[in-house]
Order: structure tokens, then sequence, then C-alpha cells
């Protein structure tokens, strides 16, 4: 696994939830795939639309489920948005701001959708075992003499 996909998932916390939900975790998953890409296109909107009041929910949302499953950048950037859109519905303006953040949202779903599917999904390549005690195993020596 590499670094960025610790960053991008928190895999102890992760797994814990898998444990705890046991078999209701996979349809909780899907739900948060399907939510998820939902709640980053209304966000998306909001921002095309410039309806501050349209960002809290979906934010609000995506920061909720995708801490459920120890996916912290995530519902940092969600927290973000959702906390800066509150205040300017409040002070009545558009956080401008937040351009960059909602730019970013959509690749990370994206990236921690595609972590997720790695790690749950029994048809999804994973890396080949080593043998031949730590020794990469080849089939390049066969037929050789």
């Amino acid at each position: 696994m590499t670094d960025e996909a610790r960053n991008i998932v928190d895999w102890a916390f992760f797994e814990k939830s898998r444990t705890e939900l046991g078999p209701g975790f996979i349809r909780i998953l899907t739900y948060f795939k399907e939510d998820g890409a939902k709640s980053v296109a209304q966000i998306e909107q909001a921002m095309r639309d410039e309806n501050t009041a349209q960002l809290v929910l979906p934010a609000h949302t995506l920061k909720g489920e995708s801490r459920q499953l120890g996916a912290e950048p995530l519902a940092k950037i969600a927290e973000l948005i959702e906390t800066t859109a509150r205040f300017c519905v409040e002070t009545h303006r558009f956080p401008d701001e937040l351009v960059p953040e909602v730019v970013q949202l959509r690749a990370l779903f994206n990236e921690t959708i595609e972590l997720f599917e790695k790690a749950t999904n029994p048809l999804v390549q994973r890396a080949p075992p080593t043998t031949g005690f730590g020794r990469k195993v080849s089939n390049q020596g066969f037929g050789r003499i």
C-alpha cells in the first residue's frame, strides 16, 4: 500500500467499521458511493449556480459518511465547504474562496472510492504473493536450458 493510500484512508478505522458493521458494511459502502457521488455533483452545481445555501447539506452529508468509513481527508474538505458556506449564508456572500477545494473534491472522492474498491472487491487485482523466500517468482526461466 502506498503512502498516499494511507493518507487518504485511515485503514485501521476502515477495518474497525467493517468489523462492527458486519454484513451491512457493503451496503453502507454502496450508499457512500451513490450518495457521495450525488453530494459531490450537488456541491459542484451549487458553485456553478453561486448558490451558497445549496452547498451546506451535501457537504454535511459527505462529511459524515466519509468519517464513518475513515476517509478523513475527504471529510475535512467537506467540513470546510460546509462551515464556510454556513458562515457565508449568515453574512450574505458567496464563498469564492472554496473553488480550489470544490475542484479537489471530485478527484479525492474518486480516489477514495477506488481505494475502497481495491480493499473490498474480491475481483480487483491485488499484488501477487511472493514465494521462494522473498524472491520474485517468474516464468522467465521456463523452457530454457
